[in-house]
């Protein structure tokens, strides 16, 4: 099996294991540790992103968060050259989730963060990254899934508070920026307001 090939899920759908989600493919990254023991995974934070940038539909990503990247392969590349980093999820344009690392453990995706006062965003986040260009629109399906994901999680975990990237790391990262529309994804979850990032909702 090639290091980006998906592992068909085992799981019926929507069932969890050990942290992984039956409904997605799973692709297991090295790029993860152990959450603190005090952390209850508490926060969402939605990222996106494309290699190269703005490019959709290859398996740059997967080989990103697999430590299996080309770096020789693209220009861009050369700017991230040896960075590992992971997520838990990521959702392709179509819709198709993947998940690198499970939900029990903590994946590299925040970076430095900040949420209402708390630091180190990774030790009780799960990090979703959309298939798509940072400010740019995302598909309905992508929503769709995002939606679906998100309730599997609060169903899991006690979720209380869903964040864009920008929102944890204001000044430092903009993503998934103006294009990502948070008021249909409220729509989609039914979520009150108060669960949403400040400025999220407009």
């Amino acid at each position: 099996m090639a290091a980006n090939e998906p592992r068909t899920p085992a799981l019926r759908r929507g069932a969890w294991r050990s942290g992984w989600y039956g409904a997605a493919h799973a692709l297991p990254s090295p790029n993860h540790g152990p959450r603190p023991a005090d952390s209850a995974v508490s926060l969402i934070v939605v990222h996106s992103i494309s290699l190269p940038p703005g490019e959709f539909g290859g398996d740059q990503v997967q080989a990103l968060f697999t430590n299996t990247l080309d770096w020789d392969a693209h220009p861009y590349f050369q700017q991230i050259r040896g960075i590992e980093v992971s997520a838990h999820f990521y959702v392709r344009r179509d819709g198709t989730p993947w998940q690198f690392v499970s939900c029990d453990d903590r994946a590299w995706h925040a970076g430095a963060s900040r949420f209402r006062g708390r630091e180190q965003c990774n030790d009780y986040s799960v990090g979703i990254e959309l298939e798509g260009l940072e400010g740019g629109q995302f598909e309905p399906a992508q929503y769709a899934t995002l939606a679906r994901l998100c309730r599997a999680l609060a169903r899991r975990y006690p979720i209380d508070a869903i964040a864009g990237h920008e929102h944890v790391a204001p000044g430092r990262k903009h993503d998934p920026g103006p294009g990502f529309d948070w008021p249909r994804l409220r729509r989609l979850l039914r979520w009150p307001a108060g669960r949403f990032a400040e400025g999220a909702l407009g």
